[in-house]
């Protein structure tokens, strides 16, 4: 993962997403995966990208953190 990259990132295990526009907390892999740079993505489009990308089976479920 490249260090200081701003968007969405998703935890498949909790189902969580978090946005990220600072460079002083980026999730780390393996938990986390990067879905998107589009910070301001509203949570029914991420859980569309999450299905799409086959990130997670439960994309319905995904939640802020």
């Amino acid at each position: 993962m490249e260090i200081n990259k701003f968007g969405i990132y998703v935890n498949i295990k909790q189902l969580k997403v978090v946005r990220i526009n600072s460079p002083y907390r980026v999730p780390q892999p393996p938990d986390w995966i990067f879905l998107t740079p589009e910070v301001n993505m509203p949570l029914i489009r991420i859980r569309d990208l999450a299905r799409t990308k086959n990130v997670c089976s439960q994309a319905d479920a995904i939640d802020w953190a």
